[in-house]
């Protein structure tokens, strides 16, 4: 299924409109399954957590999409020329797809097991994604900061070295509009493994006592029957599940 991609230079004048539709993509409906949910182009740059550049694809349908001859690719921000990196495997319903592409010098954190990968530098401010299908057609269409194509109303915000442009939903909506679907946030890769990143190391170290009593409620645990007070056994566990522990140890007291 084609995308439907909006030139600034359709929009900047109707004079020119015939020349640009004729090297567009031509329009379609709303991708059915693929779409890229999330584009990161600040990997290894200065004060980066990931190394790498990413786009992470998702599959919003309802069967197993196979992605022998499908590409992922990549332009600069105005550039007419894209570079491929070729994808294999498949990708389940439901499931996201992690392509890998250049690393920089800097950052900490290496990306998830890529599903794929590449080595194409991505801009980290601007610069357009695209996933085209093995008939040739494009099939989603990302362009974000001042990227001079992009679908719908508008491009996805401008990025940076510690932002990722990201789909809404997780990646499941689609209004065939960048402006609308995609935000900036925090880079999140996931593979098709779903296994995340490592976490940051926490503040606070574990505590091996068996058992603690806390008074009041932490935030986002639920109720207990006596709202002032709640005892938890086995807080080692509880911070391995949740990832956290009291920011103000001295307010629990330990038994």
């Amino acid at each position: 299924m084609n995308r439907r991609i909006r030139s600034a230079a359709v929009l900047a004048a109707v004079a020119t409109a015939a020349a640009v539709a004729l090297t567009a993509s031509p329009a379609g409906a709303v991708s059915p399954d693929v779409v890229i949910s999330q584009v990161y182009g600040g990997g290894g740059n200065s004060g980066a957590t990931y190394t790498n550049d990413f786009i992470e694809l998702y599959n919003r349908g309802t069967a197993a999409v196979d992605l022998a001859g499908w590409s992922a690719q990549y332009a600069a921000a105005t550039g007419t020329s894209y570079q491929v990196t070729a994808l294999s495997g498949s990708i389940a319903p439901g499931a996201h797809f992690l392509v890998q592409e250049a690393a920089g010098a800097g950052g900490t954190t290496p990306l998830p097991t890529p599903d794929v990968t590449g080595s194409i530098p991505m801009a980290a401010g601007s610069g357009k994604a695209r996933v085209v299908s093995p008939a040739g057609a494009v099939w989603d269409f990302v362009g974000y900061g001042t990227a001079n194509e992009f679908e719908g109303s508008g491009a996805a915000p401008a990025l940076s070295n510690t932002t990722a442009a990201l789909r809404a939903a997780d990646g499941a909506t689609d209004t065939d509009d960048n402006a609308a679907d995609f935000t900036a946030g925090a880079p999140n890769p996931r593979s098709s493994g779903g296994t995340p990143p490592p976490p940051p190391p926490s503040r606070w170290s574990s505590h091996s006592s068996s058992t603690r009593t806390s008074t009041g409620t932490p935030s986002g645990w639920a109720t207990a029957a006596s709202p002032t007070q709640r005892s938890v056994s086995r807080p080692t566990e509880i911070t391995t599940a949740r990832g956290w522990t009291p920011e103000r140890p001295s307010e629990c007291s330990w038994t």
